[in-house]
């Protein structure tokens, strides 16, 4: 199988149909010595990096992208102002603060953590939707966020 036409069905399977519409057309994908799909970037630098299990690691540029698409929404979660800052700079979010958060968002799955009206960290869930807002626990895992934890944009 095309390995384009492979990471459309992955992104899709993962995130919702149609949500691989927004990948970008010229991409540059890294593969392993057995032939599997290891990353995939373009010209600005690295998007996504496949998982072990399956999954897909997307960057918060990716996450950017597939915001257009309605069905994203689903693995996205909305944080307040309190704890947007912390989370832009990459650290972990916790329940309490989430006040909305997709259906699609269950433990270990990506989630693009919103604040502003961007997508301000990706990361992994560590509960499931409808224990978002509980009074205690961390509710996402940052991996990835627009700044660094000093204050600084990414470039």
């Amino acid at each position: 199988m095309d390995p384009r036409a492979k990471l459309e069905r992955t992104v899709d399977a993962l995130f919702g149909a149609g949500v691989s519409a927004a990948l970008p057309r010229e991409l540059d994908m890294t593969f392993a010595s057995n032939g599997r799909l290891r990353g995939v970037s373009d010209a600005s630098g690295p998007l996504a990096t496949l998982r072990i299990d399956g999954g897909l690691a997307v960057s918060v540029r990716l996450a950017q992208m597939f915001c257009g698409a309605e069905a994203f929404s689903g693995n996205c979660l909305g944080v307040s102002d309190e704890a947007g800052p912390f989370a832009e700079k990459g650290y972990s979010v916790f329940a309490k603060h989430v006040i909305w958060c997709g259906r699609n968002i269950r433990p270990g799955s990506e989630a693009a953590v919103i604040y502003g009206g961007r997508v301000a960290a990706v990361g992994r869930a560590a509960i499931p939707a409808r224990m978002m807002g509980a009074p205690r626990g961390v509710a996402v895992r940052v991996r990835d966020s627009l700044k660094t934890k000093d204050g600084r944009d990414r470039a």
